[in-house]
């Protein structure tokens, strides 16, 4: 059978449906919850959760640490590679020795999408509960951009809702539009590009909540814009799109 070409307006239009793609920082933990305590481990990979990639180049970020009974402790230098489909990807090794949940952090440096003519800096973060405390989940890390949880972030089942309000400065940001996606392996097929990147807005009071329908972990991205522009490579002052992430896990009720 012959092969058969795509209309040169069909692969502009797939070009850019290509281009278009959300991409979130992942910052996913081995668990989510720790009932002893102990060792955890963080993969930092710069991707498009739902489609397995592509995964883009990630510098080494500005700065990874955690927040735990109120201390905050900078854990940038226990970072180690660990490569991607040959894109730069990153790890973290932590102990939680004390009861209390940690809030795990990313401040990436900026990545230059040519296709959409922006640099992009997505604030990620994650909760892992040490000893299952219960307690200090709803912990601030201070990014610029960040997602204060409503809803406990951790020992979630499939079909709870997870409920935040998008801040900017410390302030709820009205409005505030947030990007939705399921990390995939494979095992969910999107009948149409519509079901990969769900869309809600926040209300008046940066608030959203979002159900979350299937086991696994689910990233949340407030899109914001950067107060100041930046230099493109070509030297034109572009914008700055700064996300505020957050991952959420939901396990199966009777299994993982």
């Amino acid at each position: 059978m012959p092969t058969r070409l795509m209309p040169l307006s069909a692969l502009i239009l797939a070009l850019g449906a290509t281009a278009a793609q959300a991409h979130f920082q992942e910052i996913i933990p081995s668990e989510d919850v720790l009932p002893e305590g102990g060792a955890v481990s963080l993969d930092l990979l710069f991707t498009h959760p739902f489609e397995g990639g592509p995964v883009m180049e990630m510098a080494r970020p500005a700065e990874v640490g955690m927040v735990q009974n109120g201390a905050k402790t900078d854990l940038t230098d226990r970072l180690t590679p660990a490569p991607v489909d040959g894109k730069s990807a990153w790890r973290l090794e932590a102990d939680l020795a004390e009861p209390g949940a940690a809030v795990f952090y990313v401040v990436p440096q900026p990545y230059w999408e040519p296709a959409e003519q922006k640099f992009i800096r997505h604030f990620a973060k994650v909760v892992v509960d040490s000893y299952a405390s219960g307690e200090g989940w709803d912990a601030l890390v201070g990014l610029p951009v960040e997602i204060a949880p409503l809803t406990r972030p951790t020992g979630l089942w499939a079909g709870n809702a997870f409920a935040g309000v998008v801040l900017k400065g410390g302030k709820p940001v009205p409005g505030a539009e947030i990007e939705v996606e399921f990390i995939n392996d494979g095992s969910v097929t999107a009948p149409n590009e519509a079901f990969i990147t769900q869309v809600i807005k926040a209300d008046a009071g940066g608030t959203f909540s979002y159900t979350m329908p299937r086991a696994g972990w689910w990233g949340f991205a407030a899109l914001t814009e950067g107060d100041a522009p930046m230099t493109s490579p070509e030297g034109r002052a572009v914008p700055v799109e700064e996300g505020a992430l957050i991952w959420v896990k939901a396990t199966a009720m009777g299994g993982n």
